[in-house]
């Protein structure tokens, strides 16, 4: 697991995420963790053929996917994560990794993206814990969106 595989994803959320919501989020620390699906936690899993395979994953506490989609749907207030609430989500998950993966082609690196898959508990992932290179984004008012690369 190379660390410059996530380099394209952090730089892609950060423009992103500025583009959507007007906070350009902070990096935290860069490390290798366990990816655990926990509860109360959205997940949007991608994942990656080519020259690279193997998956992106973001994962977002439910209060923190609650206020991001309400930044990105002009402040409006929102309570629950309905299906607009997880169209939102996904799609800011297929822009992150639609960026990366264009960075990663400009950089000489071919890859496919799979359509994201929103999980919306431990359960629905299906998915078993895998070390990964993992990176949290701080998004000042809203709170933390993890990148966690499982590239082989």
């Amino acid at each position: 697991m190379k660390a410059e595989y996530i380099n394209p994803f952090l730089e892609s959320a950060r423009v992103v995420i500025e583009q959507m919501v007007s906070i350009r989020p902070e990096a935290g620390q860069l490390g290798i963790k366990e990816v655990i699906f926990v509860e109360k936690y959205i997940w949007i899993q991608i994942g990656m053929t080519g020259q690279m395979s193997g998956d992106i994953v973001f994962g977002i506490s439910e209060p923190v996917a609650l206020r991001l989609i309400s930044a990105m749907m002009g402040g409006f207030a929102i309570s629950e994560i309905d299906e607009i609430g997880k169209s939102a989500i996904s799609e800011l998950g297929n822009m992150i990794s639609g960026n990366a993966s264009t960075m990663l082609f400009n950089q000489g690196v071919k890859v496919d993206i799979t359509p994201p898959k929103v999980l919306h508990s431990a359960q629905a992932a299906g998915f078993t814990p895998h070390k990964a290179l993992t990176i949290p984004l701080i998004i000042e008012g809203i709170g933390e969106l993890d990148i966690q690369v499982l590239i082989a």
